[in-house]
């Protein structure tokens, strides 16, 4: 068989096969492996349980007690922690990592329900979805008066299950504010000087009740 009949032939195989996908219906993308669950589904489960459980629990502590089992259920703190410890992580020990992973959950979680408390009586708004490879961002938005406060959630896939790994609320990350902020401790006075300042850090949290959550109850 001639080659000029060979080419022939397989431009012609590739035709139909290339009609044959133009009438196929258009399949839903999604990378393999992935939760099938949305992200913005994620998202809007949780912090629309957040507002529910400000808006109706008139005990703080409840309200704190239920909002932390949310905020936990979704967000990845470890690779938060991670993240915020940079290359220190790795000069860390077991021990050490365990109790900063402790420590820091504690306080990203009372930043950021700081912030999502401010906000109890504002509608949310729920932006555009972006999915590459295994990451994925959440776009929300408080409506507040006339002005729209941005709070994006990053993600990623893990047990199944789409998690946070860092908040950026109005344009600023809080993994990147701690690390910025842990960086310079680190430096100073290495990694149990940051974890002494930590500790001391949730004792003054622990002493004070948040105003915003009290003022609801």
């Amino acid at each position: 068989m001639s080659f000029t009949l060979c080419t022939s032939r397989l431009l012609a195989v590739t035709t139909l096969l290339a009609s044959l996908l133009v009438a196929l219906p258009p399949m839903p993308v999604q990378a393999a492996g992935l939760p099938a669950e949305e992200p913005t589904a994620v998202i809007r489960q949780t912090v629309d349980g957040i507002l529910e459980q400000l808006r109706t629990l008139p005990d703080a502590q409840s309200r704190r007690d239920r909002i932390s089992a949310l905020v936990r259920g979704q967000f990845s703190f470890e690779l938060m922690a991670q993240g915020a410890m940079g290359p220190y992580w790795h000069q860390a020990s077991a021990q050490q990592r365990s109790t900063f992973v402790a420590l820091f959950t504690e306080l990203l979680e009372a930043t950021y329900m700081g912030r999502i408390t401010a906000y109890t009586n504002e509608q949310v708004r729920y932006g555009q979805q972006q999915v590459r490879q295994n990451r994925a961002l959440v776009e929300t938005y408080i409506q507040s008066g006339n002005t729209e406060i941005p709070i994006f959630y990053k993600l990623l896939p893990h047990q199944d299950r789409w998690q946070v790994y860092d908040v950026v609320i109005e344009e600023v990350s809080l993994v990147r504010t701690y690390r910025s902020s842990y960086t310079d401790i680190l430096r100073r006075r290495g990694i149990p000087g940051l974890l002494q300042e930590m500790e001391q850090k949730l004792e003054q949290l622990r002493a004070e009740t948040p105003p915003a959550v009290e003022e609801r109850a």
